[in-house]
């Protein structure tokens, strides 16, 4: 166990961005170990290959079957969030959390999400990737260039570093709270889009408002909405500032931000409580762990 738990962040990081939920990889990464129990010595020449193959493979079946769900999904589908808060690291590395970039891999096959995760965000060679593909290299070079032209579209500009992008984010909280739509219109890009993602358990808008007129309206008719007892903190989810809504001591929607060339291009509020849950443990256990101020 102690073996195997030396490749259990890796094995959760392949799986968490291969499937965009932080429950499911989870459950990912527990199949893998219950593989590697039971599979032979002779099978297992080198444990990181053997056990990151096992793991690519199980998502790549979940993704075959979560692909049908989501096309059933009510309302826009959003990636689970999860707490990132040593994200001051590799830029890259941020980007391959980011929930934009995750909601943005939804538009590939299972087979092109696997190569470009494996490729983009761990950097490893399409001789490898193809081991654990069962395919060649040629094959997977060219399933990672299929999946770059499908993504052309939707390059990201110039991400400012996180610290700009948390002051940005604390403008828009103040100036949505106080209602300055002057100071609202600048922070927002005119082709800004708001994602929301209540799964059908709450209610949630069922497609993205888009445009920066319409935004600013939906922004202004949840500040009047707001509940009495309501709370916002402000975490580091998915290596990117977001504002976490709670009412009661619960959490209750989650609002992450695409953010580039100084202004918001994308809003993404995931309200469906099932999809907070992992987060919401990630918060307790933080916060259980840290000692008390003297």
């Amino acid at each position: 166990m102690e073996v195997f738990d030396t490749y259990r962040p890796l094995l959760f990081s392949i799986a968490y961005r291969m499937l965009g939920s932080a429950s499911d990889a989870e459950d990912m990464v527990q199949e893998t170990y219950l593989r590697y129990r039971t599979a032979q010595q002779a099978e297992i020449r080198s444990l990181k290959s053997f056990l990151m193959t096992v793991v690519t493979r199980l998502c790549l079946d979940e993704l075959k079957s979560a692909h049908v769900q989501r096309e059933q999904y009510l309302g826009s589908w959003l990636p689970e969030p999860v707490l990132t808060e040593d994200a001051e690291t590799l830029v890259e590395q941020r980007e391959s959390l980011s929930l934009a970039f995750l909601t943005l891999l939804e538009e590939l096959t299972p087979a092109e999400r696997a190569v470009f995760v494996l490729h983009t965000a761990f950097d490893y060679p399409y001789d490898e990737i193809g081991n654990m593909l069962e395919k060649n290299a040629a094959a997977c070079r060219q399933l990672y260039h299929r999946a770059q032209e499908r993504l052309a579209a939707h390059q990201r500009r110039f991400e400012p570093e996180l610290s700009a992008q948390q002051e940005l984010v604390g403008r828009f909280l103040r100036a949505a709270q106080s209602g300055e739509v002057q100071a609202l219109t600048e922070l927002l890009a005119h082709d800004v889009v708001v994602w929301a993602d209540g799964g059908g358990k709450v209610s949630a808008a069922r497609r993205p408002v888009s445009g920066q007129e319409k935004v600013i309206r939906f922004v202004q008719g949840l500040q009047r909405k707001a509940l009495a007892d309501l709370t916002v903190s402000v975490e580091t989810i998915n290596g990117g500032p977001a504002l976490l809504f709670w009412t009661g001591g619960t959490l209750f929607t989650v609002g992450g931000f695409r953010i580039a060339d100084g202004q918001i291009h994308g809003i993404y509020a995931i309200l469906n409580p099932d999809k907070l849950a992992y987060l919401q443990r990630q918060l307790r256990k933080r916060n259980h762990t840290r000692p008390a101020a003297p």
